[in-house]
């Protein structure tokens, strides 16, 4: 259906934006060295992101706040949705990191730069197969002598490869387990990604008498309308009655509004193209080809005449 541009990115900031989900995740799945260093419970979500032109369309960033060893840091994830690995990530988190380091230190005139952990999120169809270290990226890093090394800039990185994921490896609570396999399950079979559908909605259904509970209702149809285009609405409505009939109805009612929502943007496109057709080739067919087409759909005639270039006269015609 493809109602909203980039749905990944807004998925994933919706739902690891929230702080208590980001908590659990941090709290289930960094390494037991970096959990002993960071306290979990001062994590801050910072509304700032450093991604920039065509790589938005790849990737989404978050940037949280905390106590680090008992002072200020952060930690940084960059999630990647593409359906295969970036080699170079290394090279692009350092480059954030440095603009965060930019950022707090000269920008607040700080001395000393925080200490910033970051992390890749992946969940790409072909498995995470490259190097996390930025010395991977070197060529013949690994044959200088040791002595050389230390005056070479590197770093690690943690990466999560959600897509390799088995359900014994996914850990945290109810809600985080279910975002962790729609992203997991989002480019799988029918079936398979039915499955995960019905058991998240489940659990949705449960989370919906809570506060915010419709919220990620909505977020979690959207992004499901917006990357499964194969999925009709009656796909959805059939799956969620039987869960429960209460649902299948909030879920019809949110379902028709993010149409309707993408019907529009539709239907923008559409008259810009229109004008763009009638104004460059200035051919009669065509004009009233568009002016039939935007008719069907309900479109004003003033708004046809502005993407056409015909009369009022002239439209009204059509319609008879």
């Amino acid at each position: 259906m493809g109602i909203i541009n980039q749905p990944h990115d807004k998925f994933f900031k919706e739902m690891f934006g929230n702080v208590d989900l980001a908590k659990d995740f941090m709290t289930n799945y960094l390494p037991k060295e970096v959990l002993n260093v960071v306290d979990v419970e001062t994590i801050s979500p910072q509304n700032v992101s450093y991604i920039e032109g065509n790589l938005k369309e790849s990737f989404s960033d978050l940037l949280f706040k905390a106590n680090i060893n008992k002072s200020e840091g952060y930690i940084y994830f960059l999630f990647e949705h593409k359906s295969y690995p970036s080699k170079k990530v290394a090279l692009q988190l350092l480059s954030y990191m440095v603009r965060i380091w930019e950022d707090k230190t000269l920008k607040h005139k700080k001395d000393k730069l925080p200490i910033i952990i970051p992390m890749t999120v992946y969940h790409g169809k072909k498995g995470w197969n490259i190097g996390t270290n930025l010395s991977d990226l070197m060529q013949g890093y690994d044959e200088l002598p040791q002595d050389v090394k230390k005056y070479i800039p590197d770093y690690k990185y943690l990466i999560y490869d959600i897509s390799s994921y088995t359900d014994e490896e996914i850990k945290g609570n109810i809600q985080l387990k279910i975002v962790i396999k729609i992203l997991k399950n989002i480019f799988s079979s029918d079936e398979e990604f039915f499955k995960i559908f019905k058991e998240a909605v489940e659990v949705l259904d449960k989370l919906e008498k809570q506060e915010k509970g419709i919220e990620y209702f909505k977020t979690f149809i959207y992004y499901v309308l917006s990357t499964r285009n194969e999925v009709s609405l009656k796909d959805i409505y059939d799956l969620v009655k039987e869960v429960s009939v209460e649902r299948s109805e909030d879920i019809m009612t949110i379902a028709d509004k993010l149409r309707k929502e993408g019907m529009e943007k539709g239907i923008e496109k559409g008259i810009e193209k229109g004008i763009e057709k009638g104004k460059l080739e200035g051919k009669m067919e065509e004009k009233i080809e568009v002016a039939r087409n935007l008719l069907s759909i309900g479109i004003e005639i003033d708004k046809i005449m502005k993407a056409t270039g015909l009369s009022e006269e002239e439209i009204k015609k059509l319609l008879s």
